[in-house]
């Protein structure tokens, strides 16, 4: 069986090595013309570490990200909201971890380098069209001179992002991406110690979140960490498109983000405008998705990632679900030898999850805890039980947890595969 992934990013990666360690060959196609550490901080939730640990990664994710030890929601004058400890100080079997999506990106490749070989893996090739005859498919893509090549296999894996080619094959009409309204800025820069060096702060509420989290631990630098910051913030209602096009690496602009920041945060430990203004580039994207679709597999081509189910980046999501959907479609190729059934069987698996996540992300996902405080108190509280009981609290940030498989119980229970 030989399978070729269309897009090198970090589900196409990922879905190269499960594959390979699966025993399976693999070719990764790609249409920049080389793969860059880029981007700023993410997160991976246990459910996804615990898959990237069974391919042998975590020691190199250790070097290069941050075991998140707790989770803090906070109004936006300061006050705590919700309180959690995460991954192993949580009693998960793996931790979570905060880390760099370029230096992510850039542990996968070094281990697809090394495992799969150089020769596997081609730049500068954009997809642009497929053929199936005879139980194969045929690739066609083309370079930036205009020069064409095909690749034959057995099975096509779009895992080509949000503005997916393979997808468009399937979904022509499907139109432009829907825009919620919300402006997302993402930069990260050396930044003080907060609490311990490993605690991830959200607050804010219905009009502005701020974001701040460390990302990376220099032992030459021990007061200070790489520390990731973020702003969403309603800029419009969403019935119209975006003011620029998607695209997670546009440079943001300083005065659009501290416009949502000055005067309206009193958080104590940090004031958003000065970090914001420490650092030197940042990025701007606005918080698009897709509607779930119907299905992700057609014959022996399937979807993967932000290809099969772009969704807001709300409850540390998008690269975790990504992971997942690697591990699911290299369980079920693993268990059939027939690629339509095994493409089958993981569309079945994973597209009504995915599709639950989006639709709750789009309702603010674990963060509307501090939405809902906020409606209730816009103005602060002195007794968090009289504006949101526990159970009411517990039940938003857990039972998202839940719908997105990342509850103790269910991480825990799972075994490495």
């Amino acid at each position: 069986m030989k399978l070729l992934i269309i897009g090198g990013g970090i589900g196409g990666l990922v879905t190269a090595l499960a594959l390979h360690k699966a025993g399976i060959e693999v070719e990764i196609f790609e249409q920049s013309q080389e793969l860059r550490e880029l981007g700023v901080g993410i997160n991976l939730l246990p459910h996804a570490v615990k898959e990237l640990a069974a391919l042998g990664l975590l020691p190199a994710l250790d070097q290069a990200g941050i075991r998140t030890r707790e989770l803090i929601y906070q109004n936006r004058h300061g006050q705590v909201v919700w309180r959690e400890l995460r991954g192993l100080d949580a009693g998960y079997d793996v931790p979570q971890l905060s880390i760099h999506r370029g230096k992510l990106h850039g542990v996968l490749l070094k281990a697809v380098l090394e495992r799969l070989g150089s020769q596997r893996l081609h730049a500068d090739r954009r997809f642009i069209d497929l053929a199936e005859g005879r139980g194969k498919v045929t690739a066609v893509f083309e370079n930036r001179a205009g020069e064409r090549f095909e690749a034959t296999g057995d099975g096509i894996i779009g895992a080509d992002g949000i503005h997916s080619r393979v997808r468009a094959l399937f979904y022509p009409a499907e139109g432009p991406l829907l825009w919620s309204g919300i402006m997302l800025w993402r930069g990260a820069t050396a930044w003080p110690i907060h609490e311990d060096g490993r605690t991830m702060v959200i607050a804010g509420g219905n009009a502005a979140k701020f974001v701040f989290y460390p990302i990376h631990h220099d032992p030459a630098q021990p007061a200070e960490r790489l520390t990731n910051w973020a702003i969403m913030a309603r800029i419009a209602d969403g019935s119209g498109p975006p003011p620029r096009r998607e695209d997670w690496n546009a440079v943001g602009r300083i005065e659009e983000a501290c416009a949502f920041v000055e005067g309206s945060f009193r958080l104590g430990f940090i004031e958003p405008k000065k970090i914001i203004e420490a650092t030197s580039t940042f990025y701007e994207y606005p918080n698009c998705d897709r509607d779930p679709v119907e299905r992700w597999s057609f014959g022996q081509v399937t979807l993967l990632g932000d290809a099969a189910h772009a969704m807001y980046p709300v409850g540390s999501n998008g690269a975790s679900q990504a992971i997942l959907d690697a591990a699911a479609l290299a369980r079920h190729l693993t268990a059939t030898g027939d690629v339509a059934a095994a493409y089958t069987a993981y569309d079945a698996e994973r597209r009504p999850l995915t599709a639950d996540i989006v639709r709750a992300n789009r309702r603010g996902g674990p963060e509307g805890v501090i939405d809902v405080v906020e409606a209730r108190a816009p103005d602060g509280f002195d007794d968090i039980e009289k504006v949101a009981t526990y159970a009411e609290r517990e039940a938003i940030v857990r039972g998202y947890a839940s719908k997105a498989g990342f509850a103790k119980d269910q991480v825990n229970r799972a075994g490495a595969r």
